[in-house]
């Protein structure tokens, strides 16, 4: 018998797994820089920032700073990667002389369980969940040529532009009921914003009250309102770029560079007439719910791909070893970080903590990320030099090959 062909040799699939790992590593790390938000204050003042807390001074430009650097920009590189890692397991599975298929919907539902949990249980902001369920079809384009890959990621990314403009340009004709529905989502009154601080500040039974119903909505309207369209989009993206060598650092300097060039100077500028255009609105809902936000869901793909092409410069590069080392460390770990990441916010800021929620403004936000991110550094650093995978990952592996994997 022949043995099965091997996609990508011994040394290209090390050098592949280094610049994924490095990668994933600044991106697990780069969405708690908005996601911190959701963790600390009223889930109204993540889609909208004068919702609640203060925005003047310091405060203002922290927001502007997180706005700009990282909204949508780190959750877009980690789309991509999924997808690139959808591919990369593939790869993998052939060369084992394995069934790809069986064992990627297994994988995909074990991590729609995990995600359920970590939603009901720990965060109402989980991405899991969303990432299962586009996983299990974005893999039935994985033989797609690049161009086509391309042409349907295309597809999928418009069509939310198209429901946000279609939804703006007509709310004159909505129903009063449906308006002023959606007016307490954009601008919550005090009774509501205080029933929610009154639900995360106690314990872990009183807060299931308002994560339940958040994490609901979480999975079904804005599902398939923008998460399902965006996540499938990037997803596709990150297949065609896997397969174009631009995730495994193999393309040239001068691509490289132009591409963060390009990516950066498109998706800054456009972020940054969106922000200038929203505050001169007033952050009204009729505006920035609808119009105002297409600015960022636009110009965060120009950042993201202007990122991926900085940190493949730095994988490229034979200087920063040590610090690339200690970022692949957190890439390696992604899943386990992730939900440490929520744990840790989660004894910060609700009752079951230090229960902070809605008491830290966003100049103080920003230094509890930076410790977050040391903590997370630390551990990763520490846990792998004793194991070969984080304590997730290795139950996530052993779960979808229904087989006790080495440590």
């Amino acid at each position: 018998m022949s043995q099965p062909k091997v996609l990508i040799n011994p040394t290209l699939l090390s050098e592949r797994i280094t610049s994924i790992d490095l990668l994933r590593g600044i991106a697990v790390l780069g969405i708690l820089i908005m996601n911190i938000q959701s963790f600390s204050m009223s889930s109204s003042a993540y889609i909208n920032p004068t919702a609640f807390g203060d925005l003047t001074g310091i405060n203002k430009w922290v927001w502007i700073f997180s706005h700009v650097i990282a909204s949508s920009k780190f959750m877009s590189i980690f789309s991509i990667l999924f997808g690139a890692g959808m591919l990369l397991f593939t790869e993998r599975a052939i060369a084992k002389g394995r069934k790809a298929s069986a064992f990627h919907y297994r994988r995909m539902f074990w991590l729609l369980i995990f995600g359920l949990m970590h939603a009901y249980l720990i965060w109402y902001g989980d991405i899991l969940v969303a990432y299962a369920l586009c996983g299990m079809l974005v893999f039935v384009f994985r033989k797609k040529k690049v161009s086509s890959l391309i042409t349907l990621s295309i597809v999928f990314f418009v069509i939310p532009i198209f429901l946000n403009l279609l939804s703006g340009s007509t709310i004159e004709q909505w129903p009063p009921e449906s308006y002023e529905e959606n007016l307490k989502t954009w601008i919550p009154g005090i009774q509501l914003l205080n029933e929610e601080i009154v639900a995360m500040q106690g314990g872990w039974l009183t807060q299931m009250n308002y994560r339940i119903p958040q994490a609901y909505f979480m999975e079904t309207f804005l599902f398939f309102w923008l998460t399902f369209w965006r996540a499938t989009s990037m997803m596709l993206l990150g297949m065609a770029l896997f397969k174009l060598g631009v995730l495994s650092a193999q393309k040239s300097t001068n691509y490289y560079i132009k591409m963060s060039l390009i990516g950066l100077i498109f998706g800054y500028a456009l972020i940054s007439i969106g922000v200038f255009k929203n505050f001169e609105a007033g952050w009204t809902m009729e505006f920035s719910m609808f119009f105002g936000n297409q600015f960022n869901y636009i110009g965060s793909l120009g950042v993201a791909l202007g990122y991926i092409g900085l940190v493949m410069l730095i994988a490229k590069s034979a200087k920063f070893v040590k610090f690339k080392a200690l970022l692949s460390n957190v890439g390696k770990m992604a899943f386990t970080n992730y939900i440490l990441m929520s744990v840790l916010a989660m004894f910060i800021f609700y009752g079951n903590g230090f229960g902070l929620f809605g008491q830290v403004e966003r100049q103080f936000q920003i230094l509890i990320v930076f410790a977050i991110w040391i903590v997370i550094l630390i551990v990763s650093f520490l846990w792998l030099k004793k194991f070969r995978f984080g304590p997730l990952e290795w139950l996530w592996r052993v779960m979808t090959y229904w087989k006790r994997q080495p440590m």
